[in-house]
């Protein structure tokens, strides 16, 4: 079994595609590369913004609590030394009074300052909500003042925080610190602060509506709380507080048992700082807390939430750059797909066009437009002068032979060849006469037609027109194309010509026109064809004695008897290549001018019948030579 192996289609693209899909590609990965770049950036440099808000805020949060506390503690410090070196005597109770009122008056944060003798006496200044200082001894304790609960301390302990009091007037902080002398413990110096005061801090902190700032004690329960008045969810909590972060009624709070940690805050959960997302109220929360140990006999927690929209704006602006960029590199592909497809538009025409001139079909090939582009415009320009020659030359060069040639190769296929065809030769009679009665431009619009008669027969039957000599035509068949029965088909044109011309006779006569008689002559014999010539005069043309022949048959056209419109004479060397041919007749052997020896020469109908009757066949319309 034969297999059949075919060669591979080949892919053809077209250069609109390639120019515009190429260009729009090139476009869209140079765009995307920026865009990707710039969008990550933005993305990381937001998230690092956002990391280094959070971590500035909470730690200025943090700071700002540090600060009023260990201005308190710094109180028990600084006044400590004084007692332990007998600068301040515990049982001088007025100098008592006077310092602990000077160091109140000079320090806002300050709420208490008391000494706790060995027997559980206490001594001491307390500063009211309306900044009146009140005296505390263990037997009148000031109005509104409790007992702070001393932590237990040793000779060697630091200051020491104690546990948040309670109170009805409101919360708070105290530290203490054992008062020494040669090693033994004789008091504690305690120093108190009402956790007020941090609501001032809490509230500096507050950005805005969108912004909730607060304070949660080592238990869970919420101290202060900057929205108290009107949580961000709407309502009061202030008559909730303090209370347990779960109960008090900020759903934001309550929340936080479900709440997502955000893993791109790097930095700040290295600092310490727990940043996470919280689900409540329908509304996304960002939320920030950090720990912060030391202030109580439990740490205290510091912490911040943003309603997510303020947060998420930032990201949402970068998504909407990214679409903005995304918009732009899809129109920045499409302009330029755009320009691709403009710039390869005069290239499609110009191959549409050379198609045309391709196969010398110059009378539909138009113009190309000027362009603006220098390239483009000189590719125009030098088009439309190749058109404009080529239409020249095709007015002096047949066109059917300028295809041929084209289509079998060019100047191999006209290299000058022996070959045997058949030469058709065609004569006016009597033109010359005719012409004397007419303008030059009537004589010139005659012959035009009559030559275009002349030249559709030839093509159309697959001969070549070599030339117009005057009034008549020279022909030929079986070359520059292989054609087999080239015979046949110069006496099928030499019909076609006749049954043409009697037409456009009856035309002339109805119209009162000129009509024309005319001699054919056909002869089949070997030629030297091809390119003949010299220099830049070369001409694809037949030369020899068949060409002679086949003209001085045409001549011979002048002996037939009466005035036929037509008549057309063969040689037997063509006849007798006409297996089906019936409407011969033979005239004899002649001697033909400029040749030796006698042609035998035979009558053609110049329309073709299948059977020839016997009396007509036995006439013969041209007398033999002797």
């Amino acid at each position: 079994m034969a297999l059949n192996f075919r060669k591979p289609r080949r892919v053809r693209l077209q250069l609109t595609t390639i120019v515009g899909l190429g260009f729009g590609g090139f476009v869209a990965l140079a765009i995307g590369l920026v865009l990707a770049l710039s969008v990550t950036a933005n993305f990381q440099n937001t998230f690092s913004l956002l990391n280094d808000k959070t971590i500035l805020s909470t730690q200025s949060l943090e700071t700002q609590v540090r600060t009023h506390f260990q201005s308190v503690e710094n109180a028990v410090i600084g006044l400590k030394p004084f007692f332990e070196d007998g600068t301040l005597s515990i049982e001088d109770r007025n100098r008592i009074y006077e310092d602990f009122s000077i160091a109140l008056q000079t320090n806002t944060d300050l709420t208490t300052l008391a000494i706790t003798y060995a027997d559980g006496r206490r001594l001491g200044v307390y500063r009211a909500k309306n900044g009146k200082l009140w005296r505390i001894n263990s037997d009148a304790p000031p109005p509104g003042m409790r007992d702070e609960v001393v932590p237990v301390l040793s000779a060697d302990s630091p200051p020491t925080w104690g546990p948040i009091m309670r109170h009805e007037v409101g919360l708070f902080a105290n530290v203490s610190a054992p008062l020494v002398h040669d090693g033994e413990m004789f008091a504690v110096l305690t120093a108190a602060t009402t956790m007020e005061n941090l609501s001032i801090i809490v509230a500096s902190q507050d950005e805005g509506v969108n912004n909730t700032v607060f304070i949660l004690d080592g238990n869970g329960d919420v101290l202060m709380h900057s929205d108290a008045d009107w949580i961000q969810t709407g309502g009061s909590i202030a008559e909730n507080l303090p209370g347990s972060w779960d109960t008090i009624g900020d759903p934001v709070l309550a929340a936080m048992g479900d709440e997502t940690k955000l893993e791109e805050f790097e930095r700040a959960s290295e600092l310490g700082i727990d940043v996470s997302i919280i689900d409540a109220a329908d509304d996304e929360y960002l939320m920030m807390r950090r720990v912060v140990p030391g202030f109580s006999d439990q740490p205290l927690t510091v912490g911040q939430y943003y309603l997510g929209a303020t947060v998420s704006r930032e990201v949402r602006r970068l998504a909407g750059s990214g679409f903005v960029g995304l918009g732009a590199l899809v129109i920045s592909v499409l302009i330029a797909i755009w320009i691709g497809r403009r710039v390869a538009r005069p290239l499609r025409n110009l191959a549409r066009q050379s198609e045309r001139v391709a196969t010398l079909s110059l009378q539909d090939v138009e113009p190309l437009p000027r362009s603006r582009v220098v390239e483009m415009d000189q590719v125009a320009s030098a088009f439309n002068a190749m058109v404009e020659g080529l239409k020249a030359m095709n007015t002096y060069v047949p066109r059917s032979l300028f295809i041929k040639l084209m289509r079998l190769g060019g100047q191999k296929a006209a290299e000058a060849r022996k070959a045997e065809l058949t030469i058709l030769f065609t004569d006016i009679v009597g033109f010359t006469a005719l012409s004397e009665n007419m303008s030059a431009e009537q004589a010139a619009a005659l012959l035009n037609q009559h030559f275009a008669i002349l030249v559709d027969a030839v093509e159309s039957e697959g001969g070549t027109v070599d030339k117009f000599m005057g009034d008549g035509m020279l022909a030929f068949f079986g070359a520059p194309d292989d054609q087999p029965d080239h015979a046949e088909a110069a006496v099928r044109t030499a019909r076609r010509i006749a049954a043409a011309q009697m037409q456009a006779n009856e035309t002339a006569k109805a119209e009162g026109g000129v009509t024309l008689r005319m001699r054919i002559g056909i002869h089949t014999g070997p030629v030297l064809v091809g390119n003949v010539g010299a220099l830049d005069r070369w001409n694809y043309t037949v030369v020899g004695d068949t060409v002679n022949a086949a003209e001085r048959l045409q001549h011979l056209g002048r002996e037939v008897a009466g005035e036929p419109e037509i008549t057309i004479l063969a040689s037997a060397e063509t006849v007798c290549r006409l297996p089906n041919e019936h409407s011969q007749t033979q005239v004899g052997e002649h001697y033909l001018r400029g040749r030796s020896g006698r042609m035998e020469v035979y009558w053609l109908a110049p329309a073709a019948i299948d059977v020839l009757p016997v009396d007509e066949a036995s006439e013969a319309p041209v007398s033999a030579a002797e």
